[in-house]
């Protein structure tokens, strides 16, 4: 089970390599779990590859199902950079160049290109930014 500061999902283990368990992990709507779900069009699940370091001490093989945990101050941490930031960084643009420019078209696209380049950066610091989310893997 996973702790008070953990978030947890179970998982498929799909492939195992001295570098990397390859896991699946299917992501539900709310209404998965509905009597109705078939009737009704709106449910949908999601598969998502996660490759986790491989944990030499853990014993797994395709097929196993595994919990998938990551810290939840990086679960956090996510949420700031992919919505917060941007939407303040956009917010921001907004109202200062309508200020400035005046014009709403190009305050508008000033700022849509200003959240582009924010995500532009995140995108070049990648492979940064994989160092510090890291899963790992405990047994179901």
């Amino acid at each position: 089970m996973a702790g008070k500061n953990e978030i947890s999902h179970i998982g498929k283990v799909l492939e195992i390599t001295p570098e990397f368990t390859t896991v699946e992990i299917v992501a539900s709507s709310a209404c998965s779990g509905c009597h109705a779900r078939g009737m009704c069009g709106m449910s949908e699940e999601k598969s998502k590859i996660i490759m986790v370091p491989t944990d030499p001490y853990m014993e797994c093989a395709p097929g196993d199902e595994v919990r998938v945990m990551l810290r939840k101050s990086m679960g956090m941490k996510a949420v700031w950079i992919s919505y917060v930031i941007p939407l303040a960084i956009l917010m921001i643009l907004i109202l200062s160049l309508s200020a400035v420019i005046g014009n709403e078209v190009y305050t508008g696209l000033a700022a849509i290109a200003g959240v582009l380049i924010y995500y532009a950066g995140i995108y070049l610091l990648r492979d940064r930014l994989a160092k510090d989310f890291v899963f790992y893997l405990k047994e179901k």
